[in-house]
């Protein structure tokens, strides 16, 4: 089965409950969300009643917890320990978000590791380190490096960083990585030739810990380190290149999570998966969701 879904909301009433309807509406077999904004520190009790009757609703339409990602928020930087009181919040904010997670029965969190703003790329690595060996030695979740595109002072860019992050890590079992098609190819890395990018994760005896891969073309041409995502097909990496990368028989058992930009104020991502399933572009597909809604 094609484990193909996309980012969905998660709010305050109906929870995992309202994730779950808007991936069944969307016709996924997984899905990611925040527990809250991703910009702040808001966040609302996790209903149990509601969690529960949303994993059998999932289960009944093809959706296995299992397969379901969170995602931390934007707001969590462990690179930096310029700051300590930002550092140590950024520590136990994300000790919450991984008892959310668990309260969720969620077992993948997707973590950017983090911006060094200035200290260094050999400091920011070993402050992620510091603080992953904290946040992990006390939860059963597994948190996901993902691959970053390396604007401004970024760690995580190239595979060597996520690596020098791994090595650090004591809990090698909840310790993960979470590819991006577009930070990757703004970062450098060939989507075109991906197997190019598996050897090389092979090589670096990463690929074990590959869970999730977020499908996103790019508004930008490769090497940009800009990080715009585009919807698939219509930017630099391309349909054909984004199709290999979904059914690439090494992702088989892995999640697939479209990151694409609205098209107005509609999500195109019920339209992106049949395409996908179809393995079909329609270069229409813009216009055809502006004008169904």
């Amino acid at each position: 089965m094609l484990l193909i879904g996309s980012h969905v909301s998660f709010k305050k009433d109906t929870q995992l409950s309202g994730s779950v309807e808007e991936s069944i509406g969307y016709k996924s077999t997984t899905f990611m969300f925040y527990t809250g904004a991703p910009q702040n520190t808001n966040r609302n009790k996790i209903d149990s009643n509601i969690t529960f009757k949303a994993i059998d609703k999932a289960k009944e339409n093809g959706i296995d917890i299992k397969n379901v990602i969170v995602h931390a928020p934007y707001i969590i930087n462990l690179a930096n320990k310029n700051e300590l009181s930002k550092y140590n919040f950024s520590v136990n904010f994300l000790k919450e978000e991984c008892k959310r997670c668990e309260e969720l029965f969620v077992r993948y969190l997707v973590l950017h590791p983090g911006s060094h703003v200035g200290c260094g790329i050999d400091q920011g690595i070993k402050n992620i380190t510091d603080a992953l060996n904290m946040v992990l030695s006390d939860t059963e979740t597994t948190i996901l490096l993902e691959t970053m595109a390396g604007k401004g002072t970024e760690v995580g860019s190239t595979l060597d960083e996520i690596k020098a992050i791994i090595d650090g890590v004591e809990y090698k079992d909840k310790i993960g990585i979470c590819l991006d098609t577009c930070h990757l190819s703004d970062a450098g890395y060939d989507i075109l030739d991906f197997d190019s990018i598996i050897k090389e994760l092979e090589a670096k005896d990463l690929f074990k810990y590959v869970h999730c891969v977020h499908i996103n073309d790019s508004k930008n041409p490769k090497g940009s380190h800009k990080d715009r995502h585009e919807n698939i097909g219509f930017g630099c990496i391309g349909f054909d290149a984004l199709i290999k990368v979904i059914y690439n028989e090494k992702l088989n058992t892995i999640p697939k999570i479209l990151e694409t930009p609205w098209v107005d104020e509609y999500p195109p991502y019920k339209e992106e998966i049949e395409m996908i399933r179809n393995k079909k572009f329609d270069s229409n597909l813009k216009n055809k969701i502006k004008e169904n809604n």
